[in-house]
């Protein structure tokens, strides 16, 4: 099998997770052999002609030689196992779940369910989507069920038994402050319980946010500033609960994109922000029993587990789908009275604009055909922004009202709706992927 000489790079997709590797920055998938033809046949040719070095002997005529490229499977395995199952790749836990004399819900362990990239598998699709020129491949991992102990005899009426999603998200080089308050929000989710039928409330269950309720002053999204208050970071919680429901197949009542993409919650369109109280996530247990939420916090990385009992419901996350880009606007400086007079802070940064779709394919309740939900998400683009400070004798205007929460946020689904859900196939078409 022959190979040319450069190729497009690959985007590997497992749910919401993406990664990508240039072919040609891994010269080791490939090795050269002399092909040899006379007259256009290939020909075996004699041993004097087969010698090392740049210059060959005098050829006889219509006898030419080329070189021909063969890919190694194994060394495309041991790319993928290197720079993509080193980060999928992790055992299935364990976890006992009992209920104390308080009543509250109790964990021992957690219920983190394990995935294996199959590689020999990987390999063949890339080798497929090399040769048809297909840039996107839908990742094939085996994923291993974590060991559920139920201890409490009301949750196994309540068919908690199995672990039937796991939400991450990855906000690794956050500021401590940061840290702080993504793991006291985590905190508030451990042990929830959503009954059958119950429509969930993320804000509901967070409850008040502020210094008392154990909150640090971090960065957050205010109209066209980002600032500091008490919570900033809230969001990689809100946005690690909304992929667990996502991708299961939960319905999903309320999901709001950030005003700007925010590098953890990479990739664009999994995010979902909250503001209480005029910004939430929801979602409705449709599913056979109730839903208890474990969440957990590890080496930089936020997890919701979701336990409760699978039903026949089959669910798959295909995107993003980016366009609409726009530049980043110029810089922009602000002088205020709200800081110290010869003083700056820097309250935004430079971000491009783009709109994003992704689709989720639902089939359940023994339906024959997949149903495709679109879910859009619009970013604006954002120019650096400097505030100055000056004294309220040199301020020369007026300072200009601000929203007082993230603009994100107004229905993105209206305004990104200049590509339409029927473009789905179309750009599925570049795709390569195999179902289990």
């Amino acid at each position: 099998m022959a190979a040319s000489a450069a190729f497009a790079p690959i985007t590997y997709r497992y749910q919401h997770h993406l990664f990508e590797i240039d072919p040609d920055n891994h010269p080791e998938w490939r090795a050269s052999t002399e092909v040899w033809h006379l007259q256009g046949k290939e020909v075996q040719p004699p041993a004097r002609l087969r010698v090392d070095g740049d210059e060959l002997p005098e050829l006889p005529e219509g006898l030419q030689k080329s070189e021909s490229y063969q890919w190694i499977p194994a060394a495309i395995e041991a790319t993928i196992l290197g720079e993509i199952g080193q980060y999928l790749n992790r055992p299935a836990r364990s976890v006992t779940i009992s209920r104390g004399l308080d009543g509250a819900v109790h964990f021992e362990g957690v219920g983190i369910s394990g995935r294996r990239v199959r590689l020999d598998d990987a390999a063949q699709l890339t080798l497929q989507a090399l040769f048809e020129g297909v840039t996107d491949i839908m990742l094939p991992v085996e994923e291993l069920p974590a060991t559920v102990t139920v201890h409490a005899p009301e949750l196994k009426e309540k068919g908690i038994h199995e672990v039937i999603s796991v939400g991450e998200s990855d906000f690794r080089g956050s500021p401590a402050n940061r840290q702080h308050n993504i793991s006291v929000g985590l905190a508030r989710f451990n042990g929830h319980l959503v009954e059958q039928g119950e429509t969930f409330s993320f804000n509901e269950v967070l409850g008040p946010v502020h210094a008392g309720t154990g909150y640090r002053q971090e960065l957050v999204i205010k109209g066209d500033k980002t600032l500091p208050d008490y919570g900033g970071g809230l969001c990689q919680v809100s946005t690690t609960a909304y992929r667990g429901m996502w991708e299961y197949g939960f319905p999903i009542d309320q999901r709001i994109n950030h005003s700007y993409s925010v590098r953890y919650y990479s990739p664009e369109g999994t995010d979902a922000t909250i503001y209480p109280p005029y910004k939430d996530v929801k979602f409705t247990n449709d599913s056979p029993s109730a839903v208890l939420m474990q969440t957990h916090v590890e080496d930089g990385r936020a997890y919701f587990i979701y336990y409760g009992t699978k039903d026949n419901r089959e669910s798959e996350l295909v995107g993003p789908f980016i366009w609409g880009r726009t530049g980043v606007p110029a810089d922009r400086v602000e002088y205020t009275t709200d800081i110290p007079p010869g003083t700056s802070r820097k309250v935004g940064d430079r971000v491009p604009g783009l709109k994003a779709a992704w689709f989720r394919l639902l089939k359940k309740d023994n339906a024959e055909e997949y149903a495709i939900e679109p879910s859009y998400s619009s970013y604006e683009a954002r120019p650096r922004y400097t505030q100055i400070g000056v004294t309220s004798e040199e301020l020369a205007a007026p300072e200009n009202t601000e929203a007082p929460e993230d603009a994100a946020v107004q229905s993105n689904e209206a305004a990104v709706q200049e590509e339409p859900a029927n473009n789905f196939r179309r750009w599925t078409e570049r795709i390569r992927y195999r179902r289990d």
